[in-house]
C-alpha cells in the first residue's frame, strides 16, 4: 500500500512538476530586484511626471514588489533609448523604457540613427491616447491657420527625430506652410520655457496633456493659441482648431497623414527589449493593466491632471504591425515628408 502510495505520488508530481518548476521562478523572480525604467525625455516634463505617477503602482502589482529607479537617456526624441534597450540593456526583465510614441516608427521612416525592429520588442501598453498640435505664445502673432502661411511661425525643438522637429516639417512639406523649426533645445520642457522668454513662437506635437498637467493656466488663461491640429479629424477637446485631415487634397494626402498620426494613438507607450523570457514580460504586461486600472492610480492621474486612456500591450504591438504594412509609396511619401534620414541618436 505505502509502494503503491508512493507510485502514485510520483505520477502526481510527473504530471504536475514541469508547471510548478516553471511558474514558480517566474513569480519569484522579481522578488529582491530592481528595474531600471529608462526615460527617454528629460527632467521635469510631462513623461516624467506620467513615469513618476505610474511607478510605485507598477512596483505594487509585480509579484515580489521590485524597486523601480528611473534612468533619464534623452536623445533624437526615442531613439538613443530604443537602441540602447535593442542592443545593450539586459533581457533579463529588468529593464523597460516609457519613450516617445514617434520612436517605434523611426526605422520605418529612414531614420539612420534608429537600430531597432519595434516589432520584435516587447510592448508593455501605452499610457494615453492623444492628439497633435501646434502651439503659440499668445504674443507671437499666430493663432489661426491662416497666420502659419502669413507669417513666419519658429517653433522650438529637441534635434532630428523629435516629434517636435519632424511634424512641423510633414505640415511644410504637404501643406506649404511657413515654419521655421530651431533645434537643439534639450527637451521639450525647455522649448516652453524658450516660449515663455520670447526665443521661439511655439511648439509641435502631441503634449496637451504635458500642458494640462505642467502649466494648466496656459489653456485656462489664453496664454497660447493652437492654429491647428495634426489630425485627420478634430479633437473634442478642441472643437473649434481645424484638423489638418480638412486640408488635406487628395486621398494621399490624407494616407500619408494616417500613417504619420497613427503613433498618436499609442502615446506615452512602454517597452522591454526583445529576447525577455515569455513568461516575465507576461508578468510586466499584467502589472501595467493592473496599474493603470488601480483606482488609486486613476485619481493620483487626475490629482496631477494626468489624462490615462491606456492602450494594452498587443493593441500597440498591432498597431505597430499595420504602419509597418502600410504600401510602401505612402510610407516612402511620409519618410520624404518628414525628412528623418539624417537624424542622430546623440
Amino acid at each position: 500500500m505505502i509502494r503503491a502510495t508512493r507510485n502514485l505520488l510520483a505520477m502526481a508530481l510527473a504530471a504536475f512538476g514541469p508547471v510548478a518548476l516553471h511558474a514558480a521562478p517566474a513569480e519569484d523572480f522579481y522578488k529582491g530586484k530592481q528595474i531600471i525604467l529608462i526615460l527617454s525625455t528629460d527632467v521635469g516634463g510631462g513623461y516624467a511626471a506620467s513615469a513618476n505617477a505610474i511607478i510605485p503602482y507598477l512596483s505594487a502589482n509585480i509579484p515580489g514588489r521590485p524597486r523601480i529607479i528611473m534612468q533619464n537617456m534623452p536623445g533624437a526624441g526615442g531613439v538613443r533609448a530604443m537602441n540602447y534597450l535593442y542592443s545593450a540593456a539586459p533581457k533579463d526583465g529588468t529593464r523597460i523604457a516609457l519613450v516617445q510614441a514617434m520612436s517605434p516608427y523611426a526605422p520605418l521612416f529612414g531614420v539612420e540613427a534608429a537600430k531597432y525592429d519595434p516589432r520584435r520588442m516587447n510592448w508593455l501598453g501605452s499610457l494615453e491616447k492623444s492628439t497633435g498640435i501646434c502651439v503659440a505664445w499668445s504674443t507671437s502673432g499666430i493663432r489661426t491657420w491662416q497666420d502659419v502661411f502669413d507669417k513666419q511661425f519658429v517653433v522650438g525643438a529637441s534635434g532630428a527625430g523629435s516629434q517636435m522637429e519632424t511634424l512641423p516639417l510633414m505640415v511644410n512639406k504637404l501643406f506649404g506652410t511657413k515654419i521655421k523649426v530651431v533645434s537643439g533645445y534639450k527637451g521639450g520642457n525647455e522649448v516652453f520655457l524658450a516660449m515663455e522668454r520670447g526665443e521661439v513662437h511655439g511648439r509641435c506635437g502631441s503634449f496637451a496633456s504635458t500642458i494640462t498637467a505642467t502649466r494648466p493656466d496656459w489653456f485656462s488663461q489664453k496664454k497660447i493659441a493652437v492654429p491647428f491640429q495634426i489630425a485627420l479629424e478634430r479633437d473634442p477637446e478642441f472643437p473649434d482648431v481645424p484638423a489638418l485631415g480638412e486640408f488635406a487634397k487628395d486621398t494621399r494626402t490624407k494616407q500619408v497623414l494616417e500613417l504619420i498620426a497613427s503613433h498618436m494613438a499609442m502615446d506615452r507607450p512602454m517597452v522591454m527589449p526583445p529576447g525577455v523570457p515569455p513568461e516575465r514580460v507576461a508578468i510586466l504586461r499584467r502589472a501595467f493593466q493592473a496599474a493603470v486600472n488601480d483606482p488609486k492610480f486613476i485619481a493620483e492621474a487626475q490629482r496631477q491632471r494626468l489624462d490615462i486612456d491606456a492602450v494594452p500591450g498587443e493593441g500597440v504591438a498591432q498597431l505597430l504591425a499595420k504602419a509597418y504594412a502600410m504600401p510602401a509609396d505612402v510610407v516612402t511619401a511620409a519618410r520624404e515628408a518628414l525628412s528623418l534620414t539624417g537624424a542622430t541618436a546623440n
